[in-house]
């Protein structure tokens, strides 16, 4: 498994972009999450969508660093009144502990309660991450996968 890892947030940057395109354009990862842009290497279309997260102030965005490298981001978000979060981790660090320590920093950075996830319903990692975390699943929709082209189950979680 190797050394542990140092995991810090910061505020994601216009820097930062650069390496959370390429970090997010991973074919497997894209899969695996499921419910993705389109194109996920259309860089103007992801320029787009964090100009938009930038601009809104009811999201709060970070970017996941080990050992001081860029390694995937966290972001929160409202939907109808609830708080709902997501991450993305550089597949090469995942089963290193990093999403877990890098979404506990969060939540606990937050402090707010409610707070809603989704998951591919097949997604084994991110679920482990979400019930380290004490997230409970409370229900599972259907919807479209991009990445998949078609539609697919998806688990819904909530920390109260």
């Amino acid at each position: 498994m190797g050394e542990p890892h140092v995991v810090t947030l910061r505020a994601t940057r216009d820097s930062d972009l650069d390496a959370l395109f390429l970090i997010g354009r991973d074919p497997v990862a894209v899969r695996m999450a499921a419910f993705t842009p389109r194109d996920p290497g259309d860089r103007a279309l992801f320029d787009a969508h964090w100009r938009r997260l930038f601009d809104d102030p009811g999201v709060d965005t970070r970017t996941v660093r080990a050992d001081g490298d860029i390694v995937g981001s966290v972001g929160r978000w409202f939907d109808e009144g609830t708080a709902e979060i997501t991450y993305w981790i550089d597949r090469s660090f995942w089963g290193h502990g990093i999403a877990t320590r890098a979404m506990r920093l969060f939540l606990d950075a937050l402090g707010e309660r409610p707070v809603r996830a989704r998951v591919a319903a097949d997604n084994a990692g991110s679920i482990a991450v979400l019930e380290k975390l004490g997230f409970e699943h409370v229900g599972t929709e259907s919807g479209f996968a991009n990445a998949r082209g078609t539609e697919i189950d998806e688990r819904v979680y909530l920390l109260a």
